[in-house]
């Protein structure tokens, strides 16, 4: 993916020290230094091979759709694991987005915390249960080894790479020539996409489907259980069977996918937006938004909804 691989060279290439020198070189290799095919519609022709990893301070991998056998059965590319597994030790080796797929089939995060896209987190940690998967967070620095969320995530973690070897003042310089914020915390959540479970005609579907279009009344399980005609008891264990979580944290969830709809596409003051999605205060708002996405509403409006001069037409 070129976006994704241009990030390393971009972000370190702006790390200057006092005398306006680079404090890193950064080239490009493949193993056989032949061409790469990219999902952009042309190829890459690099100037290295294999033998740029010999004495690399740090390793990068690209950002790649993993292979159909890497996502059915974890099994890594030969070669790849091969030359990971054989750096000198003291190598730092990262990861961005789905390149954390090559780092787990090479053995390289077992034991370790990890992050990768979030669409992709729940299938990397069924297929590499020794890896501790964290697919709420930007990126993950396990010490020797960190690996990325998403496209741009990356772009925080080079950052951070910039900020623990060289100090936050060459990193916030770094940040400005790329135009891009100086700093977000690794631990910030992935602006994750929950998609809700289909609905039946069956089951606790119907009920589900009541209260989605009663967000703003303040629902209890006693009145779902009744709206469904069973007891508490039965409603709780037959909704967690269909959905996977508990009535009240469906609620919660389907709440702030209101409040982040009503943030992105509407001018509505945030008191009346916790109201419209059934929260009652700004307040309570705040620590369910912050506690799911690790941000305010306003941050999240800021980062979410276009400025009137941009959008008119």
């Amino acid at each position: 993916m070129p976006f994704d691989l241009g990030i390393p060279a971009r972000v370190l290439g702006e790390a200057f020290d006092a005398a306006g020198e680079p404090l890193y070189d950064v080239v490009t290799c493949s193993l056989d230094g032949g061409p790469v095919a990219t999902n952009a519609g042309f190829s890459i022709q690099v100037h290295h091979d294999r033998q740029a990893l010999a004495d690399a301070d740090t390793v990068v991998i690209a950002t790649q759709e993993p292979p159909a056998d890497m996502l059915s059965f974890g099994e890594p590319d030969v070669a790849t694991s091969e030359a990971l597994r054989s750096l000198r030790p003291g190598t730092r080796v990262v990861s961005t987005c789905t390149s954390a797929f090559v780092l787990a089939g090479a053995g390289l995060l077992d034991g370790l915390a990890a992050t990768t896209h979030w669409a992709l987190s729940d299938r990397f940690a069924a297929l590499f249960p020794a890896v501790e998967v964290r697919p709420d967070v930007l990126f993950v620095d396990a010490g020797r080894v960190l690996t990325s969320a998403g496209a741009a995530a990356g772009i925080d973690l080079f950052l951070h790479i910039i900020r623990t070897d060289h100090g936050t003042t060459i990193a916030n310089d770094a940040a400005r020539r790329c135009v891009v914020a100086p700093w977000r915390d690794g631990g910030q959540a992935q602006f994750i996409a929950h998609p809700t479970p289909p609905e039946s005609s069956s089951g606790t579907g119907p009920t589900r489907a009541w209260a989605l279009t009663r967000l703003d009344l303040p629902l209890t399980l006693a009145d779902l259980a009744a709206h469904a005609a069973m007891s508490k008891r039965t409603f709780s264990r037959r909704f967690v069977a269909e959905t996977g979580v508990s009535p009240l944290q469906w609620l919660i969830a389907q709440r702030i996918d209101r409040a982040r709809s009503l943030l992105e596409s509407s001018d509505l003051p945030v008191e009346r937006i916790a109201t419209e999605a059934g929260f009652g205060s700004a307040t309570l708002l705040r620590q369910h938004m912050h506690a799911v996405l690790g941000v305010t509403p306003q941050h999240y409006r800021r980062t979410f909804q276009a400025p009137a001069a941009l959008t008119a037409s």
